[in-house]
């Protein structure tokens, strides 16, 4: 029997519509859904790929213990969890609860039923050593929101369909589409704001690949976004000024924010930036005076040693020009949920740290401010209260963050590792218990993650395509089997079956719906945007203003100096290394699938400009050594004159030469440029516990 089945990808937040046909059960082929209201057949190659990870031979089936030779023997389930709960139990009694931690990562966040029971557990054990990819990603963001809306959950996007003009800083939409910024086909979105005489500029330090479609570039240099931001907001206070009529009515700390931008000038910062002071006036008036602008920022600058700072000055940029809740500017989209909750909000300039290995953090607030992955080697290694018991679900910190080699050496001293994942990656190759998970098409699902940030808002309810193969068991069953093994509330006590979708349920109220209203529909199109509501109900500060000079920022303003003075005093000729988005790459998860690995992508390159290889007597296609304090990886040199002089970039996701559990992977295994991240001190944004990711100072040299 043959079958065609509505889904969506879940690979990241546009959450496209596909087809899935299943022949006797099998899951066959995945194409783009044409009938779909909001995507309308768009998806790229990375969503349609997942039948490659869905049918890949090295997929984990059966739960597996590790031998006392290394090896890895099949048990059943009741044999793996029974003895994983008794372990944790006995940790837990004799050590206490935060000797046990927890890692969430990226996958795991787009599977609804996941990330509320993962938390849950965790908070019944009562330990608060939940880490998740935020620190890696863009929890930044949220600290931002916090201050600025007093929610974690506003975040206003572009209004494409309208806009007169766009400006994307750190973002590379046609490898990677957008974060915090849901849209399918978003070159195709943007190339449409240029076809109605609207302007697209990207800020990049490199010659993005989207450039070549739509748009134009601005380069900025590594890690400096932050004062390019200031300065332009510097010129529009002068000239056209702030928009009188907004900020007077819904602005707080105003004053602050023209006292504050008002060091910046343009002629300041040009040297730093890499932009010339002429330049960045053209482009703050350019953006003031269009009659409807709109900005966005992206990965690039969460990265960044100030990504908060950066998500402040992106919200000023819309509201000091009245482009805040306006058609063709920034709006709040909203989704399936229509309420904004109030993140709890603290007195002003109240942050909590805490002591850690690598200096004081923001005190843990799983799951939106954990903390920094980096610092977990050290929690097992130097901390009085070691971790001893670590369980890791669809995630793998030893190649997605700094301090791989610190990590690699720090797993074996677990008394247990427990890894719930598709695949046995290169962090389960320390595991003492591999459990193999549902994938994507295993379960059904609803595209959670992206409501609040949609282009056009939607929502999607899917169905299991298939049954799970094997033993394959969905994450959220094994959780909660583990506690109610280990003696915890459990989702599988009593009679009645806990329905793990009353939240959305609740949430889908707001809209008047039912959760079995979109069983039967399966997407609902809500439509475009709704203009005019945003400063009477949606802000969710004290004062119900937008605060433009948040106090908490006070000591990052201060950072932002220092790190200024350290950029100025900077000796030419040096390198810093920046990530490069690869379309045939989704971090370290993709690196199995054969049809990935063409010609051209066999493995991950250093990218450098001409002249600076030259400086250095490199030639095109020769092994170089990158290295600095934190790391030394290996790699081929690629040139090209699409990068600022001084900037180097290069791949993540790939160093997969001990993953024996993904034989594809390792036979094209890369090199990890995240080996070059810092680790230790000043490593992290404290604001948000953003870890350091991009503008890393490197030296290279031809390997020996």
């Amino acid at each position: 029997m043959i079958e065609r089945k509505p889904t969506f990808c879940r690979v990241c937040e546009p959450a496209c519509g596909l087809v899935a046909t299943v022949e006797d059960g099998e899951l066959v082929k995945l194409e783009p859904d044409k009938s779909h209201p909001v995507t309308k057949g768009y998806a790229c190659h990375k969503g349609l790929f997942g039948i490659d990870i869905h049918r890949d031979p090295d997929r984990l089936n059966h739960p597996q213990r590790r031998a006392a030779d290394g090896s890895y023997e099949r048990v059943s389930w009741d044999e793996a969890l029974g003895d994983i709960a008794a372990r944790l139990n006995a940790i837990r009694a004799v050590h206490g609860p935060e000797a046990i931690a927890g890692y969430l990562g990226n996958p795991g966040e787009y599977n609804s039923q996941l990330p509320e029971a993962w938390l849950a557990f965790f908070n019944q054990l009562g330990t608060r050593r939940v880490f998740n990819v935020n620190p890696q990603d863009c929890s930044n963001k949220f600290a931002a929101a916090v201050e600025v809306y007093g929610s974690l959950a506003i975040h206003p996007i572009p209004d494409l369909a309208h806009t007169d003009f766009v400006l994307i800083l750190g973002g590379n939409p046609a490898v990677s589409q957008m974060s915090f910024f849901g849209i399918a086909d978003a070159v195709g979105e943007l190339k449409a704001v240029e076809a109605r005489g609207g302007r697209v500029v990207f800020v990049n330090p490199r010659k993005i690949e989207t450039v070549s479609a739509v748009g134009e570039l601005v380069y900025v240099k590594p890690d400096t976004d932050v004062y390019l931001l200031a300065a332009m907001l510097n010129v529009i206070a002068r000239e056209p000024g702030f928009e009188a009529a907004t900020v007077a009515a819904h602005g707080s700390h105003v004053a602050e924010l023209r006292d504050f931008v008002g060091a910046w000038p343009p002629a300041r910062v040009a040297g730093v930036t890499g932009i010339a002071a002429q330049d960045i006036v053209a482009l703050a008036r350019a953006f003031a005076c269009a009659p409807r602008a709109s900005v966005h920022m992206s990965t690039g600058l969460n990265m960044s040693r100030q990504g908060t700072l950066c998500y402040w000055l992106v919200q000023m940029l819309a509201f000091v020009t009245g482009n805040l809740d306006r058609e063709g500017g920034n709006v709040l989209s909203i989704g399936y949920y229509t309420r904004r909750a109030r993140s709890g909000r603290r007195p002003q300039n109240a942050i909590e740290y805490v002591a850690t290995p690598i200096g004081p953090v923001r005190k843990p607030e799983p799951p939106i401010f954990p903390y920094p992955g980096h610092v977990l080697p050290a929690l097992v290694t130097e901390d009085p209260k070691p971790v001893r018991a670590l369980v890791v679900c669809a995630g793998n910190p030893v190649l997605s963050m700094g301090g791989e080699a610190a990590l690699r050496a720090a797993l074996p001293q677990l008394e247990l590792l427990v890894v719930i994942d598709l695949y046995r990656n290169a962090t389960g190759e320390y595991a003492h218990y591999l459990l193999p998970a549902t994938d994507a098409f295993e379960r059904e699902d609803v595209n959670a993650l992206n409501g609040g940030m949609q282009h056009r808002p939607f929502v999607q309810y899917s169905e299991a395509v298939v049954a799970p193969r094997a033993e394959r068991r969905h994450e959220r069953w094994i959780i909660n089997r583990l506690a109610q093994l280990m003696g915890l509330v459990s989702e599988l006590d009593g009679e009645a079956p806990v329905n793990p979708f009353g939240k959305f349920s609740h949430m889908l109220a707001s809209r008047g719906l039912t959760f079995e209203e979109l069983k039967t529909r399966r997407v609902i199109d809500f439509g475009p945007h709704v203009f005019g509501m945003f400063y009477s109900e949606q802000i969710q500060t004290a004062d119900g203003r937008v605060d433009c000079c948040p106090p908490a920022f006070g000591a990052a303003i201060c950072r932002m100096q220092a790190i200024f003075d350290e950029l100025a005093a900077e000796p030419a000729g040096g390198l810093k290394l920046i990530t490069k988005r690869d379309a045939k790459m989704m971090n370290s998860w993709f690196a199995n699938v054969p049809r990935l690995r063409t010609k051209s992508n066999l493995t991950n390159l250093l990218y450098m400009h001409p002249a600076d290889a030259a400086a250095r007597g490199l030639v095109d296609g020769m092994r170089v050594k990158v290295s600095n304090p934190h790391g030394t990886i290996e790699a081929p040199l690629a040139l090209t004159d699409g990068l600022l002089r001084g900037v180097v970039a290069m791949p993540h996701g790939w160093g997969q030469g001990e993953t024996s559990g993904m034989r594809v992977a390792q036979s094209h295994p890369g090199a990890n440029s995240n080996r070059l991240l810092p680790i230790g001190r000043g490593s992290i944004e404290p604001l948000s516990n953003q870890a350091h990711m991009t503008g890393v100072p490197v030296e290279v040299a031809a390997a020996g």
